[in-house]
């Protein structure tokens, strides 16, 4: 066993579209013009799907020149900007703590992996086509429900084993919803174990 953290999916919470409401009107107000908008994204975004209880969010930028500036409003708030973690157009942030991010209220918020994104980016494009398939595919939240399950219950402390073992569903909505072979292989190789 490994010193990483438990993995644990739980049934869909309503909370969680309620906190994601709450960390998206913290950014439209210390962020403003900017960005273009903040998406719900990952398993927390869709009613019915199991998932682990942290919330995904990507904001959304024009152009790098909005990045750097976003970056920097976002290091007020508590954020400190990690780079893409091997995801390409996507820019990761980890919380100083779980009062991140930092908006006066000294409410301690839920735990989330926030993202900026390059409007147009294969990155956004997987994210937001991938939640919105499953959205209007009942019957696959049910299927990957189940498969999430397997996998946190046979991967319990390898968060690695867990992602590379979602990656066939993954790539398989992505390829229903329309992706394109090029992007479908950049999420394939970015999700899978090395080595």
């Amino acid at each position: 066993m490994s010193d990483q953290k438990k993995v644990e999916v739980h049934d869909y919470d309503p909370n969680w579209a309620a906190e994601f409401s709450a960390l998206k009107a913290v950014y439209i107000n210390h962020i403003g013009d900017a960005m273009i908008g903040v998406e719900h994204v990952g398993s927390t975004s869709i009613p019915g799907l199991k998932a682990k209880p942290v919330i995904d969010i990507d904001i959304i930028v024009g152009d790098t020149e909005s990045l750097q500036i976003v970056i920097e409003r976002l290091s007020t708030l508590g954020y400190n900007h990690v780079g893409d973690l091997g995801i390409t157009g996507r820019e990761a942030f980890k919380r100083t703590d779980d009062k991140t991010p930092i908006s006066g209220s000294n409410r301690t918020w839920m735990r989330h992996n926030l993202y900026v994104c390059i409007e147009g980016s294969i990155g956004l494009a997987n994210h937001l086509n991938f939640r919105d398939y499953l959205k209007r595919h009942p019957e696959e939240i049910v299927e990957y429900s189940k498969v999430k399950q397997r996998l946190a219950d046979e991967f319990t402390y390898d968060i690695d084993a867990y992602i590379d073992g979602k990656t066939d569903f993954i790539v398989e909505i992505l390829r229903r919803s329309g992706k394109g072979e090029e992007a479908i292989k950049m999420i394939d190789g970015e999700n899978r174990l090395k080595g």
